[in-house]
C-alpha cells in the first residue's frame, strides 16, 4: 500500500509539474534580444542586436506540435555599437523604422527535432515584407520557479535570411545578402494569484 501511496504521489508531482508548464509564456524584454551578423565587404563580419523583443507563446511541453509564437521586434531598436551605422539601418534605406516601426514572426508550425530542440516555422515580416522562415530551436528548458514565484523557461532559436528577399537591399557589395539570426528568449508564466 505504501508503495502505491509513493507512486501515485509522484505521478501527481509529475503531473503538476506537467500543467505548470503548459500554457500561454510572456517573453521577458529584459532577458531576450535578437541579434543579428552580416559580412561586411566580404573580409569581416559585423554584429548587432535588436534590443525591445517582445510577445507570447504557448507551448505544452507533451503535445510540442501544440506550440505557437507571436513575437515582435522594435526596429529602431538596432544596435550595432556605432550610432552613424545605427541610425542608417533605422533609415529608409534599410528598415525604415519610421514607416516600418516593427519586424514581427508568428508561427505557423512547430515540431519536435530531436531530444530539447524544435523546428519553427513561420512568417517573418520585415519592411511590411513577409517571407517564410524556419527557426532551430535549442529549448525550451525546463521550467524553474523564479524567487518571485513565476515559472520560467528559456530557449535559442537560429535561422539565415537573405535581406534582399525583405527589400532591405542598400549597398550591395559592401553589406552581404546573407543575415545569420540568434534570438535568446526568456520566458515566464505570472504565478497564479
Amino acid at each position: 500500500m505504501s508503495r502505491f501511496l509513493l507512486t501515485f504521489v509522484a505521478a501527481l508531482a509529475l503531473a503538476a509539474s506537467a500543467v505548470a508548464q503548459a500554457g500561454t509564456w510572456k517573453i521577458d524584454p529584459n532577458h531576450s534580444s535578437a541579434q543579428f551578423s552580416v559580412r561586411h565587404l566580404g573580409v569581416s563580419t559585423v554584429r548587432g542586436a535588436f534590443t525591445k523583443v517582445s510577445g507570447s507563446a504557448v507551448y505544452d511541453p507533451v503535445d510540442p506540435s501544440k506550440a505557437s509564437v507571436d513575437a515582435s521586434i522594435e526596429a529602431s531598436s538596432v544596435d550595432t555599437r556605432v550610432e552613424m551605422r545605427d541610425k542608417d539601418l533605422r533609415s529608409p534605406r534599410f528598415l525604415d523604422a519610421q514607416k516600418y516601426p516593427t519586424i514581427t514572426f508568428r508561427s505557423k508550425q512547430v515540431k519536435a527535432a530531436g531530444s530539447g530542440k524544435l523546428q519553427i516555422t513561420g512568417d517573418l515580416t520585415i519592411k511590411g515584407v513577409t517571407k517564410e522562415v524556419v527557426l532551430d530551436v535549442d529549448g525550451p528548458t525546463p521550467a524553474i520557479k523564479d524567487p518571485w514565484g513565476n515559472q520560467r523557461i528559456g530557449a535559442s532559436a537560429t535561422t539565415k535570411i537573405s535581406r534582399n528577399d525583405f527589400g532591405v537591399s542598400a549597398l550591395p557589395g559592401i553589406v552581404g545578402d546573407d543575415i545569420n539570426i540568434t534570438i535568446d528568449t526568456e520566458l515566464f508564466q505570472p504565478q497564479a494569484k
